[in-house]
């Protein structure tokens, strides 16, 4: 392919894409969702609109207030997909550093043996890989 038709691929897919974004977006009218997360980790609907609920405690008798995420449609499918994508990178990022720790470890306790030392070394610089990747 030329660098003409490649470049007019690539402007092709970048205002399609943006047009979607643009023309999907709606405006914000309910509560955004928050909370719900595990371990500093963002919830599965952090994305999506709530809408607030109330509801009365059967044996009180006392109203409480809640969010209920509201999916209305494909765009709130892909917001989905956003924040699982978003979780998974980063628990990728936290493994990866886990094993920048592990391999640390291990070269500090190689004792200058040169497999041992090697070894860690690669440990290292994959998870550096690893985790360049999930950035």
């Amino acid at each position: 392919m030329t660098k003409k038709a490649i470049l007019m691929a690539h402007l092709f897919v970048f205002l399609t894409l943006g047009s979607f974004f643009v023309l999907g977006a709606r405006p914000v009218l309910a509560v955004p969702c928050t909370g719900g997360g595990f371990f500093g980790l963002p919830a599965w609907f952090s994305h999506l609109e709530c809408a607030e609920t109330t509801s009365a405690d059967p044996i009180t008798g006392e109203e409480t207030k809640s969010l209920t995420p509201q999916i209305s449609g494909l765009n709130d499918a892909w917001k989905i997909v956003a924040s699982v994508l978003e979780i998974l990178l980063r628990i990728a990022s936290l493994i990866a550093i886990g094993f920048v720790v592990f391999g640390g470890v291990t070269y500090i306790l190689s004792q200058g043996s040169p497999d041992k030392t090697k070894q860690a070394l690669s440990t290292i610089i994959s998870a550096i890989v690893g985790l360049v990747i999930t950035i």
